[in-house]
């Protein structure tokens, strides 16, 4: 179930993060994330899925994933990060996390360096230091997993994030997480297509979901989003964005894709 695999990899990942931080190295990526910012305009992800007068696309670079395996595992970051530029994407996300997901934090770094939109840090955030490292690495956003943390840690990594300049999509996936999101005032949310207990997708959650949209929040849909119509039954509802991956990395296109889409 995906509760014990949500719970396992958020385990590990404070394993992991724990380690990182015993190496001695946090005040001086906290230094090079906030010299990194100042050169930087604030909350660029959030001014880029604002625009009304096209459709918003969050094109993921993805290797592998839990539930699908492999995607594709030979990629050249800087090359699909140019594609998506190159199609019409309004944001990147990078997924960073490396034992399910295959990403590494240098992914970041590469799609970062090679676009001027906007890119996301997509991974399982559950310490400050993960904030830091994603702003150093040159991200304009991170993803917050409502059903992963606590409303105190929610809270505070979102006041770290704004801070620095970042914006913060908040992942929910019911109307009680989506309440949650709510009161810690997040200003960018992301409805998950998919089931959190089964793995399955369905955009019935979207559909469900973009009714309770709390005044002034954009909102983006993810995951299972594969066609324009689909796209477009969910922009007229109201989403403000879609994060789109799989899709996009087994097209053999994607800046044709994405060009189709937008």
């Amino acid at each position: 179930m995906i509760e014990t695999f949500l719970n396992k990899i958020v385990t590990k990942t404070r394993e992991r993060v724990e380690r990182t931080r015993s190496l001695g190295y946090a005040a001086a990526i906290e230094r090079r994330a906030r010299r990194v910012r100042a050169s930087k305009e604030a909350n660029r992800f959030r001014v880029a899925l604002s625009h009304s007068g096209r459709t918003n696309i969050i094109a993921e670079i993805k290797r592998a994933s839990p539930s699908k395996g492999v995607i594709n595992a030979d990629i050249d970051v800087a090359k699909v990060a140019g594609n998506y530029a190159a199609g019409g994407a309004a944001a990147i996300s990078v997924l960073t996390e490396s034992e399910y997901f295959s990403g590494e934090i240098a992914d970041l770094v590469l799609a970062a360096k090679t676009v001027d939109i906007p890119v996301l840090r997509k991974d399982f955030m559950v310490d400050s230091y993960q904030i830091y490292e994603a702003a150093a690495a040159g991200a304009d956003a991170i993803l917050l997993i409502v059903a992963a943390l606590s409303e105190t840690e929610l809270r505070e990594f979102s006041a770290i994030a704004d801070g620095l300049g970042l914006d913060s999509l908040v992942e929910i996936h019911t109307a009680d997480e989506l309440e949650t999101a709510r009161k810690i005032d997040a200003k960018i949310i992301g409805v998950n297509n998919r089931n959190l207990q089964t793995l399955e997708v369905s955009l019935d959650v979207s559909r469900e979901l973009i009714g309770l949209r709390p005044e002034g929040v954009l909102m983006i849909s993810e995951s299972g989003l594969s066609t324009k119509d689909e796209i477009d039954e969910l922009k007229e509802l109201g989403f403000n964005g879609f994060l789109i991956g799989e899709t996009l990395m087994r097209t053999g296109n994607a800046s044709e894709t994405l060009g189709a889409w937008v």
